[in-house]
């Protein structure tokens, strides 16, 4: 019997990474979910198979934890663990939520991939693939520092790309658009009708499960092809701040 390949995905516990997960694990991999909250991470683990591990990334301890339980060689890395906070204008937003953010998204993502990197490349064909965004392509009004952190986590990846040249690692970067899912507008906006607002009249936003595929068929290309960056959007949505809305 073949050892089945291993994933780790990060911020696990809803969202694309659930559903990533999910999708990974149906493909054949073992999945290593990692998120904060434990609890909704030993509810996936169990119902994929998979392993669940708390882990913050901002967190150095919790991030060397992390490499320790996933052991000498890993396959795939899915860098998902990430968020915005806020819509206001740069002139008055709140520095710490840049923080954050930057924490979370750029900082977080560097921290996972030095930890597992080099089991990544002991597999002999490790994939690195980051969940970047549109706003890390394309600033709008109100994106502030998740624009500035989304855009840190495209150039990280593509830095990465060119320092890895020679060796048995792929990376990519997803970028999707408008994605419906239960936790991000919420936690960006702190009200659910103001969540709510964000994908009103858009007749098919894209869900978690989109990028999940994505995510697969990236994993699952040869391990010759590199697909350095792939921009998803919803049909609906022609760029960053033209929507497509029927009411």
């Amino acid at each position: 019997m073949t050892t089945p390949r291993t994933a780790v995905v990060t911020g696990a516990s809803s969202g694309i990474g659930d559903a990533t997960a999910r999708q990974l694990a149906a493909d054949g991999f073992h999945v290593v979910c990692t998120a904060r909250r434990i609890d909704r991470l030993t509810v996936l683990a169990d119902e994929i198979g998979g392993t669940a591990v708390a882990c913050d990334v901002t967190s150095a301890a919790d991030v060397a934890a992390l490499a320790r339980a996933v052991g000498p060689t890993l396959d795939l890395l899915v860098n998902n663990a990430g968020g915005a906070l806020g819509v206001d204008p740069v002139a008055t937003s709140d520095v710490e939520n840049w923080r954050r953010m930057y924490e979370i998204n750029v900082v977080g993502t560097v921290q996972v991939t030095q930890a597992l990197l080099p089991a990544l490349e002991a597999s002999g064909a490790g994939t690195v693939i980051n969940i970047g965004s549109t706003a890390g392509h394309w600033p709008y009004e109100g994106g502030g520092g998740y624009v500035a952190a989304k855009h840190a986590v495209a150039a990280l990846t593509e830095t990465l790309r060119l320092e890895l040249n020679g060796r048995p690692v792929r990376v990519t970067e997803i970028a999707p658009g408008m994605v419906r899912t239960e936790e991000f507008s919420l936690n960006r906006l702190g009200d659910e009708g103001r969540a709510a607002a964000v994908y009103a009249g858009v007749e098919e936003p894209l869900l978690a499960g989109d990028i999940a595929d994505v995510v697969a068929w990236v994993a699952g290309c040869p391990q010759h092809v590199n697909v350095d960056l792939l921009v998803v959007r919803p049909l609906a949505q022609a760029s960053n701040t033209k929507v497509h809305r029927t009411s």
